[in-house]
């Protein structure tokens, strides 16, 4: 029997592993996608890889799963981070979703002079990276972090992650070549949609382990930039090359 549902659960999986269901998952399994027992869901917890389970209760509020193979091992993403400032509501899930999807390891939203969005929520964009892994068989779910400041992210940053600055006052001049970078842990930074400030520039073109990059002859939306920037990189420096 094929499994073409897949679910992120917090439990440990592996071999005759008994897994618990919480209501809302119990809800969309039974009720939404009429699941019967005896069905087989993929599940992954970001540390065990992916495991076939069967669905052993079912229940109007609650359910077991019972693990009984492994589908494939644990994939770790590069060691990336996506620094970006929150935007519009739709527009901020798109970049969460996308870099879930394109391989980030984790996702930090900042505060920057220029942005401009509404209310932070960080459970419901760390909801939407999970269902982004589900959706795209990923078996690891980045971190969505707490929103902090473009200078408090800064002055703490360890000097080994180097950051590519998707600079949008770059956009006249000829693309600058990854090709001489080297791999390891890596930051990009991309800022909201009125850009970053003269100084938040000022302060990035001033550290040695910063790359400034021009993301074509166009200005670009800032979820477009974070989707050019990430598919820059992977092919490059990433799991893509």
């Amino acid at each position: 029997m094929d499994a073409k549902i897949r679910l992120y659960v917090e439990h440990p999986l592996g071999d005759g592993q008994t897994v618990p269901l919480d209501r809302g998952q119990a809800n969309y399994l039974f009720n939404v996608m009429r699941q019967p027992a005896g069905a087989q869901v993929l599940l992954f917890n970001g540390q065990d890889g992916e495991w076939r389970a069967e669905v052993s209760q079912a229940g109007k509020r609650g359910g077991e799963l019972t693990c009984l193979e492994q589908t494939k091992l644990l994939q770790m993403p590069p060691d990336l981070w996506l620094c970006f400032a929150p935007i519009k509501k739709a527009r901020t899930d798109f970049i969460v979703e996308k870099a879930t999807e394109m391989g980030a390891a984790r996702i930090v939203p900042m505060q920057t002079e220029f942005t401009n969005s509404g209310r932070f929520q960080r459970d419901r964009l760390q909801a939407h990276a999970v269902e982004a892994a589900e959706q795209c068989g990923g078996t690891f779910v980045p971190e969505v972090a707490e929103m902090q400041k473009f200078d408090r992210i800064l002055s703490g940053w360890e000097p080994s992650r180097r950051i590519l600055f998707c600079d949008e006052a770059l956009v006249a001049e000829k693309s600058v070549s990854l090709a001489n970078e080297t791999e390891g842990p890596w930051a990009i930074f991309i800022g909201p949609e009125g850009g970053f400030s003269d100084r938040e520039r000022d302060k990035l073109r001033g550290m040695e382990i910063a790359t400034s990059i021009p993301l074509g002859p166009r200005i670009l939306r800032a979820d477009t930039a974070a989707v050019a920037a990430m598919t820059i990189w992977q092919q490059v420096l990433g799991d893509w090359s």
